[in-house]
């Protein structure tokens, strides 16, 4: 990319096992899977620990193969994460990775929680200090810790101030569904959301309300990508993603890409008024208007967070609907900045 990727960039975020991928490298280079997409290789709950080093040695090579194919033909290239198993693990592979800066964006963090997180920490600052390279994180919060309601918002609230120290490198939280699910045995169907399973939408609910004012939170993971339903149920969770406050998913097949890709698309009507809101005169003693199509209000102070984040996804994946102002989304869309890494 040619700037510094944010939370928005992630979007459709394809997992692979980091000893099961023979064909990506073909894949990638012949573009065969949609884009935009972003690539996570996962060296933690799809690897057996005793194949681990073996793991890392074929995904050294992997990541070598890509950076060969890059140079013979251009192609898309995914932002490319490593989903690790520890700080330990972490250190060691910023390190032995570190002659493909330029195709490795960063590292996933799993269960990161009260545990772990000074430990996760303290591996981010000593990468950056011992390697200089400024690699992006993204820590998942699934750690069954979080499930206790006597302690939850403590425990949330000590992983935010954790998460000061290193804020600037943090691209994207992720929140693990699955996992979530597995605490109360309990897995959700083609026709039913995560949101339809109470105790896990509570929790996800807390995660938005710690995290969201100066974070991008990702969704949970759709299971289901081929049969009756798979695309109806993620598109309505999809939907629901959205109004909760999480932007982006993870995925596991190709075929979810387009769908996540047109999720992430913004309406005209929103387009236009969040192009409208941040554009606004600031010499105008009045800060409320009606919308472009005069079906709504618009108010600075009100939709202004709003606003950013319309138009930041609109530049990433487009608008749904014909517009009846042609201009295409771009920087210019952007006279403000926002505060934080939101």
């Amino acid at each position: 990319m040619d700037q510094s990727p944010t939370g928005y960039d992630v979007g459709a975020l394809m997992y692979s096992p980091a000893n099961a991928h023979g064909t990506i490298v073909d894949a990638l280079k012949n573009e065969r899977i949609p884009h935009p997409f972003s690539l996570a290789f996962c060296l933690e709950d799809t690897v057996r620990e005793e194949a681990v080093a073996e793991a890392e040695q074929m995904l050294h090579r992997t990541l070598a193969q890509i950076a060969a194919a890059r140079r013979e033909t251009p192609f898309y290239l995914p932002l490319i994460f490593v989903r690790v198993r520890s700080p330990q693990q972490m250190r060691k592979l910023a390190s032995a990775f570190s002659g493909f800066a330029e195709l490795l964006t960063g590292f996933i963090l799993p269960k990161f929680s009260i545990e772990n997180c000074g430990a996760y920490v303290g591996a981010i600052q000593d990468i950056r200090r011992h390697t200089g390279l400024d690699y992006r994180y993204m820590p998942i919060l699934e750690s069954p810790s979080m499930l206790p309601l006597h302690q939850r918002y403590a425990h949330l609230a000590q992983v935010k101030d954790c998460l000061e120290a290193v804020s600037p490198q943090i691209l994207n939280i992720r929140v693990g569904g699955n996992d979530l699910c597995h605490a109360f045995g309990l897995r959700r169907d083609a026709a039913h959301t995560i949101y339809d399973i109470r105790p896990v939408a509570g929790l996800l609910t807390d995660l938005v309300t710690t995290f969201a004012p100066q974070y991008i939170l990702s969704g949970p993971v759709w299971e289901y990508y081929r049969g009756e339903g798979w695309e109806t149920g993620l598109r309505r969770e999809l939907e629901l993603d959205r109004l909760c406050g999480l932007i982006g998913k993870t995925v596991i097949h190709p075929n979810q890409i387009p769908v996540v890709n047109d999720g992430l698309k913004v309406s005209a009507a929103d387009y236009q008024d969040a192009r409208q809101i941040l554009a606004w005169d600031p010499t105008n003693p009045r800060l409320v208007c009606s919308s472009a199509e005069s079906t709504r209000m618009n108010e600075y102070n009100t939709h202004f967070r709003w606003a950013d984040r319309v138009l930041r996804l609109a530049r990433t994946y487009g608008v749904k609907d014909s517009l009846k102002d042609p201009k295409s989304p771009s920087l210019q869309d952007f006279p403000h900045e926002p505060q934080g890494s939101v």
